[in-house]
């Protein structure tokens, strides 16, 4: 089993039919890119295991895969919750100008005059922007919009630069 860092892409979200299909939430973009990057390490609660063979497609409203080793609507069930994980280095490198927000995750985020706000604690999305949770003396949500907040980011030296008041 893999052993390096992982990503986690996706989860089971439960039964789909009576013939062992089971519906995913995915988080690549597109949704059915996570087929791409087998094997999978499934994991629910402290359990895990690897999966390889796992075939699927996306619908207008899910993603629905076929896992080799599940037959019926109720071995699909019992996966319910089950989290889908997958090494790293499975992923392609990003465009350039694009990140994975699990890179971004743990970097130090200071201004442009130095002023330490905390590390990036993780990142979501709204319908206008992504937004970068920090934590440091407290908590901070800024804009992920690169050129306007974001001034650069330095993977080498772990670091973000925005451009952003730290009293607010």
């Amino acid at each position: 089993m893999t052993n390096g860092r992982r990503i986690l892409l996706g989860r089971v979200a439960g039964a789909f039919g009576v013939r062992g299909e089971i519906k995913l939430f995915s988080w690549t973009e597109p949704r059915d890119a996570l087929f791409r990057y087998q094997p999978w390490i499934l994991r629910s609660g402290e359990s895990e295991r690897e999966i390889t063979g796992v075939s699927g497609r996306d619908t207008t409203k899910t993603v629905i895969a076929r896992f080799p080793d599940v037959e019926t609507r109720e071995q699909a069930e019992a996966l319910a919750g089950t989290e889908i994980w997958v090494p790293r280095d499975r992923l392609p490198p990003p465009a350039p100008g694009e990140y994975y927000w699990a890179d971004l995750e743990g970097l130090a985020v200071e201004t442009t005059e130095g002023v330490s706000l905390g590390k990036v604690s993780h990142l979501f999305e709204t319908g206008a922007n992504d937004v970068m949770v920090v934590e440091g003396e407290r908590k901070r949500l800024l804009p992920f919009v690169t050129g306007q907040y974001i001034v650069s980011v330095d993977f080498e030296a772990g670091r973000i630069v925005v451009d952003w008041d730290p009293d607010f």
